[in-house]
C-alpha cells in the first residue's frame, strides 16, 4: 500500500462524549465495562450512528449502564488512526479507510461487523461550465480526502473514461482538488472548483448553491447498491467485549428499523445532531434530497468493498490490499436471527 492512502491521520475529532444531547448510561454496565468509545462523521451517509447515539438513544438503550463515549471525525484515516491507538473501540466509517487500515496492519487491526448505510454519493457541477460527462476534460473536480472512498469512485470514473490524472497530485487530463466537506461549497460558490464527487449532505448543499446532479453514484452499481458507510471495531476490543460489540449492533439494527419506519422523524433527529455538529441545522431543500439519497441497512454489501479495494488498487492507490479475515459478520448475524431477520454475507472474507 502507497503512503498517500495514510494522508489525513491526525485531522481534528471532536469529543462529543459530555454531550448534553446523549443519553444517560443506565442499569448494569456490560462486561463491567465503563465505557465505549465510538466514533463517527457529521454526514447524513451515517446516519444510523447520528440517530442512534443522539436523543433517540437506541444504542445507549442496549449498552445499559455502559456509557457511550463519541468523537467526531472528519476524515476516515484520522477514525483508523483513533482506532489503532485505542482512542476509540467502535467506528461507523468508509470502505476505503477500512482497507486501508486493515491492510496496513497486515490484517490485525480491526474487522467490519456490520454494514449501515448505501448510496448518498454524487457528482456535482456548475451546469455554466459542464453540461455532459463529456465535458469533464481541463475541469476540476473536488473530493473530500485523497484515498478516502469517494476520491477512490472518482479516479476509477475517470480512469474508465480514458482520462489519465496521477493520483498522488491530483493533475492530469481532469484535476482533482482534496477538498473538506466544510469547504466544499464555499469553494464551489466562489468558483475554485467546477464539481464535486461528494457525499450527503455535501451533494445536496451543492445543488441548493445552484449545482447539477451530472451522476448519481448509483447508477454504476448491480442494483443501485453499494456500501457507503460500515461499522468497525478493533479486533482486541472484539475479542475482550464480544457483549458490548453485540449490544451495539442490536442498537445499530433497532435504529435501522426505527428510521424506515419514521422517516419524518428520522430527519430531524439527524438534524438535531448536525445542528450541535455544525453550529446550524441544514433547510429542508437540503436535508430531503440527502436523507432521499441514502439507504439505511444492516448488510454490509461485502461483494462491493471487493469491488471498491479492486478500483483502489487500479488508481494507484492500494498495492495487493489485504481483504482475507476483514469482516466479522457473526455478532451481527446472531443479532439479526433473535430479531427474525435474514442472515447477511461476507462474501467469502470473513474471520476464521
Amino acid at each position: 500500500m502507497l503512503a498517500l492512502t495514510a494522508c489525513g491521520y491526525g485531522s481534528n475529532a471532536e469529543d462529543k462524549g459530555g454531550d448534553k444531547a446523549s443519553p444517560v448510561a443506565q442499569g448494569k454496565a456490560i462486561d463491567g465495562l465503563s465505557e465505549v468509545k465510538i466514533g463517527y462523521f457529521a454526514n447524513v451517509t451515517h446516519g444510523t450512528a447520528l440517530v442512534g447515539l443522539g436523543e433517540n438513544g437506541l444504542i445507549q438503550k442496549e449498552l445499559g449502564g455502559t456509557k457511550v463515549k463519541s468523537q467526531v471525525f472528519n476524515a476516515g484515516p484520522a477514525e483508523i488512526e483513533a482506532l489503532n491507538s485505542g482512542a476509540i473501540d467502535i467506528g461507523w466509517i468508509g470502505p476505503s479507510p477500512a482497507i486501508n487500515g486493515y491492510t496496513k496492519s497486515q490484517g490485525k487491526s480491526l474487522r467490519i461487523v456490520s454494514g449501515s448505510a448505501s448510496g448518498g454519493v454524487s457528482l456535482v457541477v456548475n451546469p455554466k461550465k459542464i453540461k455532459s460527462l463529456d465535458d469533464l476534460k481541463g475541469k476540476t473536480i473536488a473530493t473530500p480526502q485523497l484515498g478516502n472512498t469517494q476520491d477512490v469512485a472518482l479516479l476509477n470514473y475517470l480512469a474508465e473514461k480514458g482520462h489519465k490524472v496521477d493520483a498522488t497530485s491530483g493533475k492530469g487530463d481532469v484535476n482533482i482538488a482534496r477538498t473538506d466537506n466544510k469547504v466544499t461549497p464555499i469553494a464551489f460558490k466562489s468558483g475554485d472548483i467546477d464539481g464535486a464527487w461528494v457525499p450527503e449532505p455535501t451533494a445536496s448543499k451543492l445543488v441548493a448553491e445552484g449545482g447539477k446532479v451530472l451522476l448519481d453514484e448509483k447508477e454504476l452499481w448491480d442494483d443501485g447498491k453499494f456500501v457507503i458507510t460500515n461499522i468497525i471495531v478493533r479486533q482486541e476490543f472484539l475479542e475482550k467485549h464480544p457483549k458490548v460489540v453485540e449490544a451495539v449492533l442490536r442498537g445499530s439494527v433497532n435504529t435501522n428499523v426505527w428510521i424506515s419506519k419514521n422517516p419524518d422523524e428520522a430527519k430531524k433527529a439527524i438534524n438535531a445532531v448536525l445542528k450541535e455538529e455544525t453550529g446550524k441545522p441544514l433547510p429542508a431543500d437540503i436535508l430531503d434530497p440527502a436523507f432521499k439519497n441514502v439507504e439505511f441497512l444492516d448488510d454490509p454489501l461485502a461483494s462491493t468493498l471487493r469491488d471498491e479495494a479492486q478500483h483502489a488498487v487500479k488508481a494507484g492507490l492500494l498495492k495487493d490490499p489485504l481483504l482475507d479475515g476483514i469482516y466479522d459478520l457473526r455478532p451481527l448475524n446472531k443479532v439479526l436471527s433473535a430479531a427474525g431477520k435474514p442472515s447477511v454475507d461476507d462474501a467469502g472474507l470473513g474471520a476464521k
